[in-house]
């Protein structure tokens, strides 16, 4: 039988990506930058509705160009969540700043803003605060987005894992003043790897902030006819033909996430009554893109998570754990952490994220969730 991937890379059946690929070769711009790179950041801040994007060569260059544009400096605390992948908190360092790690609420497995208002009460001088859209699952970005208002505090949506995802019928990463996306090869549109950093303040304020992550992002080359550099820069920018992959996956965009959807609600209608299982929250007025279908084992229950993952192992299926929270991580362990009731710790232990591939036919979801049930019997 064939190997199942967790979240592996789909390309369209209709080859639009190879359109645009062509049309770079036919044009021969092969370099950093072009027209498919002008017309990813044009389409896709029209797809999720922000003011202005900058396309560049990772999730985590988004990431820490955002957090330059806010103004974050050596010193300045940084308010991360703490059930996330290590690239949202990373950057955090790159700049020198301290992280705060800010524990999840049961309700959505995001940033709790019980924790939040707790932080803000001990460190009043935070610069921004970064929420995450785990596993697409929109973060309570209402409460979230109350309380940084009123510290008047730069918010940085990471939605790396969420695009296609709606918060009270708005697009994940348009709440803050800036959104981070991902197009990492198991993201649920890839350019093989690549991200965008959107704007979403008012729009002469959003063209100017993005013009500078820009400028930064081509190594902060001034305009002089020879090489003059006053700040420091990198090399972040996408090139024309990964950008050219981006515009073909944004076509089948909504197809996907209406596949990581109907995979969700197989493994719900196939494993929901197994004892002591329970699935990621799903609410009203949200539309999750279920990037990853995750399930909890209770800890007293009959099966674990390493029960899952070895037995899936054997039948040639990749699964995962659910992210290590950042304040266990080693490299991050001197740094503060506001707890509210250590909920992505338990997440962690309790975790598995199930196979999530789009390519997966029927047949594969009912192979899984047989291996699945065995455990049971």
């Amino acid at each position: 039988m064939a190997h199942i991937f967790l979240a592996s890379p789909h390309m369209s059946a209709e080859g639009y990506e190879q359109e645009f690929i062509k049309e770079a070769f036919d044009t021969n711009w092969i370099a950093p930058l072009g027209k498919n790179v002008n017309e990813f950041e044009k389409e896709l801040a029209s797809y999720v509705g922000a003011k202005d994007a900058a396309a560049l060569s990772s999730g985590s260059a988004a990431i820490h160009l955002a957090l330059k544009a806010a103004g974050v400096k050596e010193g300045d605390k940084v308010f991360c969540q703490d059930l996330t992948f290590s690239a949202t908190a990373n950057p955090i360092l790159y700049e020198k700043a301290v992280p705060v790690f800010i524990d999840s609420d049961k309700e959505t497995w995001n940033m709790s803003p019980e924790a939040l208002k707790r932080a803000f009460e001990k460190y009043p001088e935070v610069k921004a605060v970064l929420p995450v859209h785990l596993y697409g699952m929109p973060a309570n970005m209402e409460q979230i987005m109350d309380i940084c208002k009123e510290y008047g505090v730069i918010v940085i949506e990471d939605a790396a894992e969420s695009l296609g995802s709606y918060y009270h019928g708005q697009h994940t990463g348009t709440f803050g003043d800036y959104g981070v996306f991902s197009f990492n090869g198991n993201k649920i549109i890839t350019t093989s790897g690549g991200g965008m950093l959107v704007c979403n303040l008012e729009e002469e304020k959003a063209r100017e902030r993005i013009a500078k992550t820009r400028f930064w992002a081509t190594q902060a080359r001034e305009p002089a006819r020879h090489y003059e550099h006053k700040e420091i820069g990198y090399n972040y920018r996408m090139s024309n033909i990964v950008a050219g992959i981006g515009r073909g996956q944004l076509k089948v965009l909504e197809e996907r996430v209406e596949q990581k959807r109907h995979i969700f609600a197989y493994y719900q209608e196939h494993l929901g009554d197994l004892p002591g299982l329970s699935f990621m929250p799903m609410h009203e007025k949200e539309r999750a893109n279920c990037w990853l279908s995750v399930i909890q084992l209770r800890e007293d229950g009959p099966v674990r998570p390493l029960d899952i993952m070895i037995a899936l192992e054997k039948g040639d299926i990749e699964s995962r754990p659910v992210w290590k929270p950042m304040h266990l991580q080693p490299v991050f362990a001197r740094y503060d952490y506001i707890d509210n009731g250590d909920v992505g710790a338990k997440l962690f232990r309790r975790g598995v994220c199930l196979p999530s591939d789009t390519k997966m036919t029927d047949e594969d979801l009912a192979r899984i969730c047989g291996i699945i049930r065995g455990l049971w019997r």
